[in-house]
């Protein structure tokens, strides 16, 4: 599946790494969802199924996020994980379009990281309240939560 991804869109993979039975491509954003399509819908790799949609937080990066993307094929039975880097308030490009199971995915990594999805439908809050300040899984986040008079005992 790597070499096919190599193949049809040279230098769009920056990088490989394997762990655990699993292999994991740092792609080119710019390539990234014209990779998403055809991994989805070449006959020989038939990603069906993007089975969860994550953020990383690296504080001390330009390009602070890593979106990693677990995608499986549920007729081939084979697996790939795919990441970008997108910088803080960069839009990562939404795969919404591709796999309907990202629209809550991204929700979610919006929610609790701030990553903005650009073609997302509906990209708002789904954990947290709408008055909800930041986004807890940011490492700069208190871990003891802002102080927050609604939330002090009375």
């Amino acid at each position: 599946m790597l070499d096919a991804i190599k193949e049809r869109f040279p230098g769009a993979v920056q990088s490989v790494a394997y762990h655990a039975g699993e292999v994991t491509a740092l792609l080119d954003k710019d390539s990234f969802l014209s990779i998403c399509r055809f991994l989805k819908d070449d006959p020989a790799l038939r990603m069906d199924y993007l089975s969860n949609l994550c953020g990383v937080d690296f504080p001390d990066r330009d390009k602070r996020f890593e979106v990693v993307y677990h995608l499986f094929s549920v007729p081939k039975k084979h697996r790939i994980n795919l990441k970008i880097r997108v910088a803080d308030q960069e839009p990562a490009p939404s795969v919404t379009g591709i796999w309907r199971t990202a629209n809550w995915h991204e929700r979610e990594a919006f929610d609790l990281l701030g990553i903005p999805f650009e073609g997302h439908p509906d990209l708002r809050r789904i954990l947290l309240t709408d008055e909800w300040q930041g986004h807890p899984l940011r490492k700069e986040y208190p871990t003891r939560g802002h102080d927050r008079d609604h939330l002090k005992l009375r």
